[in-house]
């Protein structure tokens, strides 16, 4: 009865523990500021998905010419993807369709990017949608920068 009560209560401290150090890497990763809620599809094909797989939920950071994305249910460090100023070409944007509507937050907006090749769609807020493009155009002179 001892052992598993003991068990019991080690369990329930490791679970506490596990979600205090899940809440202060959120804080870390937020203390600097320029920091908005945003959902990540990399790698997305032409033609638009709308079935709802391959979102992951994060927390973008502006952070000089990059912005680094961070995946919300995760212990990491340092960020998921990184995404440089100079790489970044907005291809289009477009509203949440069919099971995408449940895969993401309900007022978030879709922006489809090419970064380095590679397509990728980021959805947002309208708010942080204008916070984003309007970082992309002040990049320094010289820089090519390219917002539909």
């Amino acid at each position: 009865m001892v052992l598993a009560l003991t068990v019991c209560g080690l369990v329930v401290v490791l679970v506490a523990l596990g979600l205090f150090v899940f809440g202060l890497r959120r804080r870390l990763i937020q203390r600097s500021g320029g920091t908005f809620d945003s959902s990540l599809r990399w790698d997305v094909p032409e033609k638009p998905d709308t079935s709802g797989k391959g979102w992951s939920y994060g927390v973008s950071r502006y952070n000089g010419d990059r912005i680094e994305w961070y995946r919300i249910f995760s212990y990491a460090p340092r960020p998921r993807r990184v995404l440089e100023r100079a790489s970044i070409e907005v291809a289009g944007r477009r509203v949440p369709e069919g099971e995408e509507e449940l895969a993401l937050l309900s007022d978030h907006v879709i922006l489809v990017c090419l970064h380095r090749g590679t397509r990728l769609e980021f959805a947002m807020s309208e708010d942080a949608l204008t916070g984003f493009l309007a970082w992309l155009e002040a990049a320094p002179p010289g820089q090519r920068v390219n917002v539909a």
